[in-house]
């Protein structure tokens, strides 16, 4: 996922803002980490540089 992205995204929650924590990176391309809400404490996993913004409770339907 693109880092300018960050400007557009927001937690699919509680719609507060997220922070991005990288763990692995190539350029402007966040490869491997995580978007935390500071609102809401949910995490969401970026994954081989896609973001999953899916809530937990509409993965365990």
């Amino acid at each position: 996922m693109r880092k300018s992205l960050m400007e557009i995204l927001c937690c699919p929650v509680c719609k507060g803002d997220l922070e991005l924590i990288v763990v692995e990176e190539s350029g402007e391309e966040v490869l491997e980490g995580t978007l935390r809400c500071a609102a809401c404490r949910v995490d969401y996993p970026v994954s081989e540089g896609i973001p999953n913004l899916l809530p937990e409770t509409a993965c365990e339907d």
